[in-house]
């Protein structure tokens, strides 16, 4: 059985748009490119039918990727993040202890994760950490640097 994505509404419903696209635009365009290739002759040193079945296979690898996230994903809505603990969709402000300094995360599925910009996987030690912590909650995780200890202060959504 594959692993459960975490996908918030907002991008399961943008992988929903680029599937349909890409199986009602672009797989019919290639299609066609690929019979017009076909056309011209000897395949062997076809330049145009090599890139259109390069792009063919580029267009099935994603629809079957996108498929098989969007059958696996559980969606949640950060609008109804519960806020008396952190889960994926909330922001929580935590205060580091090794910086000493005040942090803000979001904590998002991985497909969305983004650590410049502060948009934490729940499946990274910081978001496993997080992942059911409530306000003055103190959680640790391991870093290479030696255990990171997070207070967590303030969970909103």
């Amino acid at each position: 059985m594959a692993k459960k994505q975490m996908l918030s509404r907002q991008t399961a419903q943008q992988y929903e748009k680029e599937l349909l696209d890409l199986k009602l635009v672009d797989r019919p365009a290639v299609v066609l490119r690929i019979k017009d290739a076909r056309a011209q002759g000897d395949l062997s040193e076809n330049a145009e039918y090599s890139a259109a079945k390069e792009e063919q296979g580029r267009i099935e690898g994603r629809i079957a990727f996108l498929e098989d996230l969007l059958k696996n994903a559980e969606i949640y809505s950060e609008e109804e993040a519960d806020t008396s603990s952190v889960s994926y969709g909330s922001t929580v402000k935590v205060f580091d202890e090794m910086f000493e300094e005040e942090v803000v995360y979001k904590i998002v599925g991985s497909e969305e994760s983004d650590p410049l910009s502060d948009l934490i996987s729940g499946d990274s030690p910081v978001g496993k950490a997080l992942l059911g912590a409530k306000v003055g909650d103190q959680v640790h995780f391991d870093t290479p640097g030696g255990t990171c200890t997070l207070k967590v202060l303030e969970i909103t959504h």
